[in-house]
């Protein structure tokens, strides 16, 4: 863990996370206690084996990030592993934040609740009011559960309490892909620094790459989009915060307010100017842009690793001579010691809720969570990953999965996906040599994450003025790079920021921040 991570994990105590889909529906209870709810303080007593071990009826308030709901055999399969009767209430993830809402006012709630909005007031303020189970207290009973780290706890925490099992992403998914076979043509290292990325870019640009004779390829394929397009992991390799920055006064910088963000500016700038980016970045869909890729147009893609696989198949027919290397450890100096690369959400990819309205004691609470921890088994996570061997995959020796029928997993299988609690840190893995070496990747670039400090802490001027604000500075990077306004234009845009509702938030963030560490 780098010194950023450690440094900014103290902060990960205000509140953070919201929750996202309901629905109604009701439960049957294999339990029977007197307690109502503790304090995250007091000393709890654990469940009797029998509790544990008794089959139990739990329903679920799910997101379906899918266009059908699951059909098929996996469901029962998964019973049988976790030995409960699951009452899934699918809801479609366009409609979440309606849904949740009209749940939270009719208290139509189920004994999990899966939640991942974040910006959702409402369900904010349900949060903090307490409605849901504070589960720091019992983790340390259940082996998986166990094993979810500190940091991990504090940034899903509000105020210091833990309102549900946070869904465990990878912490830092992103990096540069780029055409090993125009390297080699080129006679061009795998670059290492900026500079070295931006000569890959210009010699994409102008050395004719493909080979063709035309002067019809540039470095860059990019997307109109700041934050998971190439700006925000560049950003990164120049020492850019994650959002914000905080000294050891307890004083909150937002990233479009440092040196190393208009350095990535810059640096976006004379990609731009050159001609070594596609023109059209500002406006180009992430569609678009990986098409593009795949048909030949560029040969630099920064984004998450794992594109690599999905870059790759796209390109088969059009450019079936597409050899692909990823590269997680590019820095703007050269020095090892300034690595970095951002966290999205710190790793937190929502929360698994438990109403008090439905979940009525501690021994309900407990079996529910040995529910959750039976997930973050090895089968369990290969019956909702791939599905069931001989059916749905095919696996070697090195337990290297190929799926047999997609059309079959996209349908019984792929449902199931999002609502793993773990999604990293198994055995069992993909076949597809590419998105091995993304994981192994990923899973390097945890040592190298910079966190958002702001993540867990509470601004009631963000909360109702961020987007809105957000959008000032949007639109003061992409005029900055375009050449539509200079420096001192640019800044007197982060002043507006301040203006109108900016500087607010740095002191609403500051003093959460002083609360949780006088």
């Amino acid at each position: 863990m780098n010194r950023n991570y450690k440094k900014i994990a103290a902060l990960m105590l205000c509140s953070g996370l919201v929750l996202t889909a309901c629905g109604g529906g009701n439960n049957a209870k294999e339990s029977n206690s007197s307690n109502g709810g503790t304090d995250s303080t007091a000393k709890t007593t654990a469940a009797p084996a029998d509790v544990l071990d008794a089959k139990a009826k739990i329903s679920w308030l799910n997101i379906l990030q899918t266009s059908t709901t699951p059909t098929g055999p996996i469901l029962d399969k998964i019973e049988e592993l976790t030995n409960t009767e699951i009452e899934f209430s699918w809801i479609p993830d366009p409609s979440k934040e309606e849904r949740i809402n009209t749940s939270l006012a009719s208290n139509s709630l189920a004994d999990i609740v899966t939640l991942t909005i974040l910006d959702n007031s409402s369900v904010r303020n349900a949060l903090k009011a307490g409605m849901f189970w504070e589960v720091s207290p019992y983790l340390d009973e259940f082996p998986n559960l166990a094993k979810i780290s500190q940091d991990t706890r504090t940034s899903a925490s509000i105020a210091g309490k833990l309102y549900g099992v946070p869904f465990q992403k990878s912490l830092a998914r992103n990096g540069v892909v780029l055409r090993k076979d125009w390297l080699d043509k080129l006679g061009l290292q795998v670059p290492k620094t900026t500079d070295e990325l931006m000569e890959v870019a210009k010699a994409f640009t102008e050395k004719d790459p493909d080979g063709n004779g035309k002067k019809d390829t540039t470095g860059f394929m990019d997307r109109s989009d700041l934050v998971y397009g190439a700006f925000k992991t560049l950003g990164s390799y120049f020492g850019t915060p994650n959002y914000w920055s905080v000294d050891d006064a307890g004083k909150m910088t937002p990233e479009f307010d440092t040196e190393a963000y208009v350095k990535t500016m810059d640096y976006m700038k004379t990609l731009y100017d050159g001609g070594y980016i596609n023109q059209d970045f500002a406006v180009t869909a992430k569609t678009d842009q990986q098409q593009n890729f795949a048909q030949g147009k560029a040969g630099i893609y920064v984004g998450a690793l794992f594109d690599s696989k999905n870059l790759l198949n796209l390109s088969k027919g059009i450019q079936d001579g597409m050899d692909l290397v990823m590269v997680n450890d590019i820095t703007s100096t050269g020095n090892e010691a300034d690595r970095a690369i951002w966290a999205g959400n710190n790793g937190i990819g929502g929360l698994l809720s438990f109403p008090k309205s439905e979940v009525k004691d501690e021994n309900e609470l407990r079996r529910i969570l040995k529910f959750v921890n039976d997930l973050m088994n090895e089968d369990v996570y290969g019956l909702m990953t791939y599905g069931i061997k001989d059916v749905h995959y095919t696996i070697d020796g090195e337990q290297a999965v190929t799926i047999k029928d997609t059309d079959l997993w996209k349908q019984e299988v792929q449902p199931f996906s999002a609502s793993r609690p773990l999604e990293n840190g198994f055995i069992i893995h993909d076949a597809d040599p590419l998105k091995v070496e993304a994981d192994k990747l990923i899973v390097e670039n945890a040592k190298y994450a910079v966190l958002n400090p702001a993540y867990s802490l509470e601004s009631e001027t963000y909360s109702t003025q961020g987007s809105e604000l957000q959008k000032i500075m949007t639109d003061a990077t992409y005029k900055y790079i375009l050449d539509k306004i200079d420096l001192d234009g640019f800044k007197a845009e982060v002043e507006k920021w301040k203006k109108s509702g900016g500087s607010k938030i740095i002191t609403e963030y500051e003093a959460a921040y002083k609360a949780v560490n006088p």
